[in-house]
């Protein structure tokens, strides 16, 4: 019996590893959820610039305390089949990493319940326990994806040819094209058009067939 080469499977995390937005969720806490929800769709379609958008929807969220993340926590909800599909992966010698346009508060809570491997976000900056509206750090956009993906196949020893990239907007195109694989999640048109493969179930446990790890 051929054993399967080991992967590294790399997600968004938005609409893909979890099924929320998590910008929405502060957003609604700080009552900007409209205007947040619609520059999120607009970028999501590839009609703005990322980074653009990113830094306009954060500074709505001014004024929050950092207590918020706590509150926001258990809104997250896990995509259906997102566990299975790491088990599986990780019972089968991979890897599973998550590079989110999201924020570090909230993805460095969900790691260690998601059992991730590597993870990279945006950082809020906060003063005196409030959010300032800005960002810490460098933003994780497109190429930031992309770059996550490389610097985590490197360090695993794997070639780009093992890897695996998974998203639903336009912000994840970069590595989705830098992967062995791209997959289109519940995407958007554009992403579905220039994507490998496409799944249009809201199941992250039907990758892994897909790497002939199931089925």
């Amino acid at each position: 019996m051929t054993v399967p080469a080991p992967f590294l499977v790399v997600l968004d995390a938005d609409s893909t590893l979890i099924e929320n937005e998590v910008i929405e969720l502060l957003a609604d806490e700080a009552g900007s959820l409209e205007l947040v929800a619609d520059v999120t769709e607009r970028a999501m379609r590839g009609e703005i610039d990322f980074a653009e958008s990113l830094r306009a929807r954060v500074k709505t969220l001014a004024g929050l305390s950092t207590g918020v993340f706590a509150d926001v926590l258990p809104m997250i909800r896990p995509t259906p089949g997102v566990h299975e599909l790491i088990a599986g992966l990780h019972a089968n010698g991979c890897r599973v990493g998550v590079v989110s346009g999201g924020f570090h508060e909230v993805l460095d809570l969900l790691a260690v319940d998601f059992g991730l491997d590597h993870w990279r976000a945006n950082r809020l900056e906060a003063i005196d326990g409030k959010l300032t509206g800005g960002l810490v750090g460098p933003i994780i956009d497109a190429g930031a994806k992309a770059a996550a993906l490389t610097e985590w196949a490197a360090a695993e020893s794997l070639p780009l040819r093992q890897t695996v990239a998974v998203g639903d907007g336009a912000n994840d195109l970069l590595m989705m094209h830098a992967a062995g694989l791209g997959v289109a999640f519940n995407a958007k048109p554009l992403v579905r058009a220039r994507a490998d493969l496409a799944i249009d179930v809201c199941d992250l446990s039907q990758i892994l067939p897909l790497l002939g790890l199931r089925g």
